[in-house]
């Protein structure tokens, strides 16, 4: 994986084969992030990364300025990772290493963006759970979004606070505001 913008443009980061994870390819997170630069001003954002991985979507915000990254995930080599890398890049990202249903239902902090990548595996119900969890506790500040990557056969539209999708490939960006 590589960061595609702001400091640390073009930065290869190659994470231990072992992490059981699937990680936003370059060419649907260009696209993410340029539907987000005409929205935010990244020095101004706190950000939630769920389901974190690699931390290839909060290396990202943090290259371009982001002030404030909490990057949650259940797996301990993950989390691990995560920490060398933000570390050797003196980025502002911490790390909770939790479930991330659990980490929604007991976090008092709110973003004004939050992204979700859980496994392509996952179920409507599940995804559904989050959008649900992340609006009934307002975690989004004013003016924020949940943002969740998932496979193009999912079609999550029908969802309440459902905004717009964005389709790269075979994963999909849908909004909820």
């Amino acid at each position: 994986m590589r960061i595609v913008s702001g400091t640390y443009k073009g930065k290869r980061i190659t994470a231990p084969k072992k992490l059981p994870v699937r990680p936003t390819t370059d060419f649907a997170k260009e696209a993410l992030f340029n539907i987000l630069n005409n929205q935010y001003h990244f020095s101004a954002l706190k950000v939630i990364d769920l389901f974190s991985g690699t931390g290839n979507i909060a290396y990202e915000f943090a290259s371009r300025g982001a002030q404030e990254i909490i990057s949650v995930d259940a797996h301990f080599e993950c989390v691990k990772f995560i920490n060398k890398i933000a570390a050797e890049l003196d980025f502002p990202i911490r790390t909770v290493k939790s479930d991330v249903f659990k980490y929604l239902q007991a976090t008092g902090e709110t973003a004004h963006i939050i992204f979700a990548d859980p496994p392509y595996d996952f179920d409507q119900d599940s995804l559904k759970k989050i959008v649900e969890t992340v609006f009934s506790r307002n975690l989004l500040e004013e003016g924020g979004s949940l943002i969740i990557e998932h496979s193009k056969r999912m079609d999550l539209s029908e969802i309440e606070h459902f905004s717009v999708a964005r389709k790269y490939s075979n994963s999909v960006f849908s909004f909820f505001l």
